[in-house]
């Protein structure tokens, strides 16, 4: 037998797979990329655990790639991004397999209509009043209307896309979606339960028992109460729909436990191939980083009294400043600094929140109150990062990597995460060295060199970044010593 992918004349007008029909299963690829489906007009439990809602009308099924739209959401913040999904394929014509009665092939068919493109308005928002306001209109133009009357310009943002839209309340739209679907959605059991992985790109309801040695070609959906022989072939990208008569129950969607898969961001991590060093070659990083670390500190340690000194007289103890920050997969260590911010820093920052003038998810502030005199003077000169030879010395750090970052940032981007923390963080790094500094763009450079060192580290790059880092500094101390006295002293 070879699988047809229309369904049979004999099936009831709705179809499902593991309890679900084409607009439900829409739905759980979007919950599994952490975004609830909002429908002008249709109204639904709003999931407080969604990451994101996607407003769309209340005939459209789509499919675009989220990975990059979720960084416009992450550096820009606006309240609403207005997006205009299009599908430019020739829609001139599909194909289908005609079987006979005993479901034995017969030939392929091909069914031409009008070639069109399609245009859809859709919008992604992580704000539940917004999310709200759409589902309670009407009909999408008042819908769009509603929003615009609600959001402020500058809280807005556009973006054009290429993606595939389908008509739910056309047929032949709904099976050119399903064979979309089984094609870009490799893990469905991210947020349907009863799917269960037979093969590679097979997918099959976790109460139905197929032959093993049924030949599948191409990513095929076996529904509920399928029962295949070993004399059956299956060919893909299909769908074989529940038995009407063992259409089971959909399991419940627990929005509570879904890990987000985005399609985008798994495709970003595979293109990310951090250099594999070998056994000699991380030795000798290692043993560079032992004896760097061990003449820095000889170098530094006689200074520590005065600093210690400074610091007391001005803010107390205590002397040394430690936050958490991750090394090698994922392990947390204290990065010790020299204190240069006020005891009650922490406190202070929540009221500095919206004078953030970072474009990622540090922290940053040109002019920072939190800072101390003595603080300014140590970062200006660089001195308060040499506790971090210890940190070296004991193996959280290595001179050269990319730059030590908490928990909380690494979550921005799983791939970049990954590939960052494949190696130990540096007190010095491609970001430290190459970083334009230019407004919008520090998150963006922060992730590429990154990325870019992990790909390409070696004792040649290393030993480059550490003489540009003492250029930088020494350029940076005359460029300080060539300021008029009074600004000097500001400076400092």
């Amino acid at each position: 037998m070879i699988s047809k992918l229309e369904p049979r004349t004999d099936a009831p007008a709705q179809h499902t797979v593991w309890g679900l029909d084409v607009v439900q299963l829409h739905d759980r690829f979007w919950a599994s990329r952490g975004a609830q489906v909002v429908r002008v007009g249709e109204v639904c439990t709003l999931q407080p655990d969604a990451e994101l809602f996607l407003l769309v009308d209340a005939s459209s099924l789509i499919i675009f790639r989220l990975g990059q739209l979720v960084d416009t959401l992450n550096w820009l913040k606006p309240m609403i991004l207005l997006l205009r999904v299009h599908d430019n394929r020739d829609h001139g014509y599909r194909e289908r397999i005609i079987t006979d009665d005993q479901d034995r092939f017969i030939r392929f068919e091909r069914e031409y209509g009008a070639s069109d493109t399609r245009l859809v308005r859709v919008a992604v928002t992580g704000d539940f009043d917004l999310a709200t306001r759409w589902q309670h209109a009407p009909d999408a133009r008042t819908g769009w209307r509603n929003l615009r009357h609600a959001i402020a310009q500058n809280q807005r943002a556009t973006a054009s896309i290429p993606g595939h839209v389908y008509d739910r309340d056309y047929e032949p739209d709904e099976q050119q979606f399903i064979r979309e679907l089984v094609q870009t959605w490799r893990r469905p059991d991210v947020t349907i339960g009863r799917a269960s992985r037979l093969t590679a790109s097979v997918w099959g309801d976790r109460a139905s028992k197929p032959s093993p040695d049924t030949r599948y070609i191409g990513p095929v959906w076996v529904g509920a109460g399928r029962k295949l022989d070993a004399v059956d072939s299956v060919v893909g990208p299909a769908v074989l729909w529940d038995r009407p008569d063992a259409r089971p129950e959909a399991d419940p969607l627990r929005w509570d436990a879904i890990e987000p898969v985005d399609a985008a961001t798994v495709a970003a991590a595979q293109r990310v191939r951090p250099r594999r060093l070998s056994s000699l070659q991380r030795a000798g990083k290692r043993a560079f980083d032992i004896a760097c670390a061990l003449v820095a500190i000889l170098i530094t340690l006689p200074f520590y009294p005065l600093i210690f000194l400074a610091i007391w007289l001005e803010d107390g103890r205590p002397f040394f400043f430690a936050h958490r920050r991750e090394t090698l997969y994922g392990r947390e260590f204290p990065c010790v600094k020299f204190r240069s911010m006020r005891k009650d820093a922490d406190q202070i920052k929540q009221e500095l929140v919206e004078a953030n003038q970072a474009d990622g998810p540090q922290f940053y502030m040109e002019e920072d109150p939190r800072l101390t005199k003595v603080g300014k003077i140590l970062r200006k000169a660089n001195i308060d990062e040499w506790p971090q030879f210890f940190n070296v010395l004991v193996g959280h750090m290595s001179m050269v990597g990319p730059r030590p970052s908490p928990y909380s940032e690494n979550q921005f981007c799983p791939a970049w995460r990954e590939a960052r923390l494949s190696v130990r963080p540096g007190i010095t790094g491609m970001w430290q060295v190459y970083r334009s500094r230019k407004h919008g763009l520090d998150f963006q450079e922060w992730i590429r060199y990154d990325l870019q060192y992990v790909e390409n580290m070696s004792w040649g790059l290393d030993m480059k970044l550490i003489w540009l880092t003492f250029l930088e500094v020494i350029k940076a101390k005359r460029s300080r010593s060539n300021l008029p006295p009074e600004e000097n002293q500001e400076s400092a």
